[in-house]
């Protein structure tokens, strides 16, 4: 059998942005700040308080079950329920994520930042990898 190595490389990098997240929450408040999670979470978790943890927590969940998600579509995890749903839904939000720069640039240009960017750039990435895995295992999902 082989594997969809594009599908493979995007739960890669699906993981290692989940990966990331938990770092993230265990590196504090100036880890939020450098990776532009914003003034308001960085200060949260200064505080102490519960919010940034548990948001970075669910977003590193998500990741971390698109990251299965994608090895299940390479073939190498055993099919995942909703697989021909859930596959072309993660290319989507990564795909959008990664396009929303371009509103922003559009419509909002005074929020544009770095973060967005380059973000913008990552996401983009990651959903052009997924799309390509997910073009080439349409057939057999």
């Amino acid at each position: 059998m082989s594997y969809n190595i594009p599908l493979i490389v995007g739960a890669g990098l699906s993981a290692v942005a989940a990966l990331l997240h938990l770092c993230i929450i265990f590196g504090g408040p100036a880890w939020y700040r450098f990776f532009g999670a914003g003034e308001r979470m960085a200060s949260g978790a200064a505080a102490g308080h519960l919010y940034p943890p548990i948001v970075t927590l669910l977003i590193a969940c998500v990741l971390g079950a698109w990251s299965a998600y994608a090895l299940s579509g390479a073939g190498v995890l055993q099919p995942l329920p909703l697989l021909a749903w859930a596959l072309p839904a993660i290319t989507a939000v990564y795909l959008l994520r990664g396009l929303a720069v371009v509103g922003l640039f559009i419509f909002e240009r005074r929020r544009l930042s770095a973060f967005w960017v380059w973000s913008s750039l990552i996401c983009l990435g990651f959903g052009v990898v997924h799309l390509v895995g997910l073009i080439q295992v349409w057939p057999d999902l």
